[in-house]
């Protein structure tokens, strides 16, 4: 064996010329510290499968593939390590597409493993094959959003491979990935010139932002009049946050957020306005506007983020002077022209840039007005969320469910949206405490993403609350979730926001057509029908609690966080729409303006 991490001695002989693709594979994910794959089996994996039951790497079956992708995606998201996903061919892996391109357009590193067809019986049409037109393969499904397709066509190749989608997953911008492997490969004997060791860069140097345009940025921030500070979801790091505050307080700038970059900055920050675009506020958007000097970090200008890109609502580029620094210069300039753009990581590029304004204007700068603005508004915001969410109404109003859960929570737990009121309605107005997560499907939007990932977040934090506020639309996606829950001995709570529709979508379809036809859940004679989710749950062996009054929910909140078992809380809901103070494009489209 050549390979670093050895098979365990209890290996089979059933080859005694040397280790099978699956062993090496194997051995191979050890060495890079992968504790747990996701996935559900096939025939073209269990090869995978016999050699991970020896292996240190658990596997974590979901019962289907789109649950595991997002199980992936939610333990990278929460455990800084890339997710790896285990799938089969055909129907597996196309089932997984919606969760890997989730993880892709949330710049997620998530490895796919999928096995194909035997390598000789390709194009033949043999079972599940996909591959009707043009000679294609499954391979070509998963190319338009992961950074990199392999297709192994010979177990010498497998090895060198698998390093190279591990490192292009986690390199530059991360994302996802896929590594196509046909079934046979899996049992074939490795040659031992091929059996690697392929070891991961030990380190790896990413671009830095030089001091001489850090300074020329650290000056046009401290001599503008109305600057900004927009921060997204790429900008994680602590010492970077650290030096994000002490840029921002050092030059009185105030910091705006994308709903990725909810949580990077703590909301009870003096300078943070808070989140702009279709679901910021009025006052948001009016700074994020008439701003002369715009610093954005890490984030890509999404339309939810910028009212549509429309000039007159959020963002206004020109005449506001865009500074942008990103890791993938293919987002810099993307949607905004920029004066100065620069490919760096902002973990290391705002750094640079805080130490530059400390030298440049080491008295700093006060900006009289700016702190007490943001600290009305900010404070209208939270007073207003609260005394909507004092509400007894039943079923309740949306926020009288988060005020619940704000004040019923620790204050590091983790909650894991889906998408509608939870997602938007948590972003906008949900105080997220200094030391909590929130955790949501910003670019791809998916429903059905938190009932899963929700799992993969638990798995990578078991000491801590993990919470997936979902709708009845997003849990009835995702059902999955639950029994893997108890398998798995994962306490995750979900808390069903139900108000018997897709909310979102009836909202817009009721506004703008004045029905809500094929949006909402009825049963046949026309009355409004839910499942019963709580009888569900107690049915896979979670407890199940049916929200019965206003009082009933903290109560049971309290009770599941107390007993740590997987639990799901069925709240029956009002449906109305998440407030808009931006502007989104659809709403012209529906009233026949296109320009």
């Amino acid at each position: 064996m050549t390979i670093d991490t050895q098979i365990a001695s209890d290996q089979p002989a059933k080859h005694d010329k040397g280790m099978t693709g699956a062993q090496m594979l194997v051995a191979q994910l050890e060495s890079y510290g992968v504790e747990y794959i996701f996935g559900v089996c096939g025939h073209t994996n269990i090869a995978m499968l016999d050699a991970l039951s020896r292996s240190s790497i658990e596997f974590v079956i979901t019962r289907h593939e789109q649950a595991a992708a997002h199980a992936a995606d939610g333990y990278a998201r929460t455990s800084g390590k890339p997710g790896v996903l285990l799938v089969h061919v055909g129907p597996g892996m196309t089932n997984a597409i919606t969760g890997v391109a989730t993880a892709a357009f949330d710049s997620i590193p998530l490895i796919t493993i999928a096995g194909d067809v035997p390598s000789y019986y390709h194009g033949r049409h043999p079972h599940q094959e996909v591959n009707l037109h043009d000679n294609g393969s499954q391979a070509d499904i998963y190319r338009p959003f992961v950074k990199r397709a392999w297709n192994v066509n010979r177990v010498e190749d497998l090895a060198r491979f698998a390093e190279r989608a591990f490192w292009t997953a986690t390199s530059g911008r991360p994302g996802a990935v896929l590594l196509n492997v046909p079934m046979d490969l899996f049992s074939r004997v490795v040659p031992d010139a091929a059996a690697g060791p392929f070891p991961l860069p030990i380190e790896t140097v990413t671009p830095h932002l030089d001091a001489g345009t850090a300074e020329r940025i650290a000056g046009l921030l401290a001599d503008a009049e109305r600057p900004l500070l927009y921060i997204g979801g790429g900008l994680r790091s602590a010492d970077a946050v650290a030096a994000l505050i002490d840029l921002a307080e050092h030059l009185d700038v105030p910091i705006v957020h994308s709903l990725m970059g909810k949580g990077v900055v703590s909301d009870e920050h003096p300078l943070l306005l808070g989140m702009p675009g279709f679901w910021g506020l009025e006052y948001t958007n009016d700074y994020t506007l008439h701003a002369d000097v715009v610093v954005a970090l890490g984030t890509r200008f999404a339309e939810t983020d910028a009212s549509s890109w429309m000039p007159d609502q959020t963002w206004a580029i020109p005449p506001s002077r865009l500074i942008q620094i990103d890791i993938d210069p293919d987002e810099i300039g993307r949607n905004y022209p920029v004066e100065i753009g620069v490919v760096a990581d902002v973990s290391s590029a705002v750094p640079a840039l805080a130490a530059a304004a400390r030298s440049l204007r080491p008295e700093g700068r006060q900006r009289p007005g700016v702190r007490e603005q943001i600290a009305k508004v900010r404070g209208d915001l939270w007073q207003r969320t609260r005394e909507l969410g004092s509400s007894d109404a039943f079923p309740l109003r949306p926020e009288r469910i988060l005020q619940d859960l704000l004040d019923t929570l620790p204050a590091d737990a983790i909650l894991v949206t889906d998408v509608g009121w939870n997602k938007n309605g948590v972003a906008q107005c949900y105080k997220l405490p200094a030391e909590g997560r929130f955790i949501t499907p910003g670019g791809f939007s998916t429903m059905g993403f938190g009932p899963a990932a929700a799992l993969g977040v638990q798995i990578a934090q078991p000491d801590r609350p993990v919470i997936a506020l979902v709708g009845d639309g997003g849990m009835s996606a995702q059902l999955s979730a639950v029994p893997t829950a108890v398998e798995q001995g994962l306490p995750v709570i979900w808390v069903v926001m139900n108000n018997r529709a897709h909310g979102t979508i009836a909202d817009l379809e009721q506004g703008n057509y004045g029905h809500s036809y094929g949006t909402t859940f009825t049963d046949p004679s026309g009355e409004s029908y839910s499942p019963d989710f709580a009888a569900y749950a107690r049915a896979c062996g979670a407890d199940g609690y049916e929200i019965g009054s206003p009082e009933e929910l903290a109560s049971a909140l309290g009770k599941v966080l107390s007993t740590r078992r997987p639990a799901l809380l069925d709240v029956p809901m009002v449906n109305e729409p998440v407030p808009t103070p931006g502007h989104w494009n659809i709403l012209d489209i529906y009233q026949g303006r296109f320009d």
